[in-house]
C-alpha cells in the first residue's frame, strides 16, 4: 500500500516539480483529514522517501529510488568481467550531500567543454559551500554569471575558462561566488 502512495507523490512531483502539500497529498492519495496524511508523511520520513526542510516544507530525498550497483568497467583495454551484485544506492545520496543548499543549473556555452561540461548538460550546484582553488563554481562577476574554475594566487582571486577560446577572468568591480559545482549530468 505504501509503495502505491510513494508512486502518487512521486508523480505529482515530476509533474509540477515541487513536492505536494499537506492539502494536496489528502486529494491524490483519497485521504479524508490532513492527520492521515500527517501520520504518512512521518512514515515516509522514516523510509527516507521525503523529509522536511527548516520551514517544515516536504522535499524529497530518495526521488530516483534505488539503483542496483552490478561491480565496475575497465576503461583502458577490455577485461573479463562477471555481473554481480554489489550494493544498490540513489543518485540523490550519491550527488546530493545538503538537499537545501543544492539546485541544478543548465550549461549554455562551450568555456568549460575541456572540464567536460558541455552545452546543455546540468551541472548540480551547492550554495554555501567555500570554494577551493581548483573548484569549479558559478559566479556573479561585474554584474553577469558564469561557470568557471576558481582560482586564488595569493590576494588574486580570477576564474579559468576550461577551453583556450576564453580568457582569464579578473574582476574588475566585483565577484561573487553563488555556488560550487558538485557533480554535471548528461544524457545521451
Amino acid at each position: 500500500m505504501g509503495s502505491i502512495y510513494k508512486e502518487k507523490i512521486n508523480k505529482f512531483y515530476k509533474d509540477r516539480r515541487r513536492m505536494p502539500s499537506y492539502r494536496e497529498m489528502m486529494d491524490i492519495l483519497g485521504f479524508r483529514s490532513k492527520n492521515a496524511v500527517f501520520k504518512l508523511v512521518k512514515k515516509l520520513e522514516s523510509e527516507n522517501f521525503l523529509s522536511k526542510d527548516r520551514m517544515g516544507r516536504l522535499i524529497p530525498k530518495n526521488i530516483f529510488g534505488a539503483v542496483k550497483v552490478l561491480g565496475s568497467v575497465e576503461a583502458g583495454f577490455p577485461t573479463a568481467a562477471e555481473e554481480e551484485l554489489a550494493d544498490t544506492m540513489t543518485l540523490d545520496e550519491y550527488l546530493i550531500k545538503n538537499k537545501e543548499a543544492t539546485f541544478i543549473l543548465k550549461v549554455s556555452g562551450d568555456s568549460m567543454k575541456d572540464a567536460g561540461i558541455m552545452q546543455g548538460d546540468m551541472v548540480i550546484v551547492e550554495r554555501n559551500s567555500l570554494p577551493k582553488d581548483g573548484d569549479i563554481v558559478v559566479a556573479e562577476v561585474d554584474g553577469g554569471w558564469t561557470i568557471k574554475y576558481f582560482r586564488k594566487r595569493g590576494r588574486d582571486i580570477f576564474l579559468e575558462p576550461a577551453n583556450k577560446k576564453f580568457k582569464t577572468i579578473h574582476p574588475k568591480e566585483e565577484m561573487k561566488i553563488a555556488a560550487v559545482v558538485k557533480a554535471v549530468i548528461r544524457k545521451y
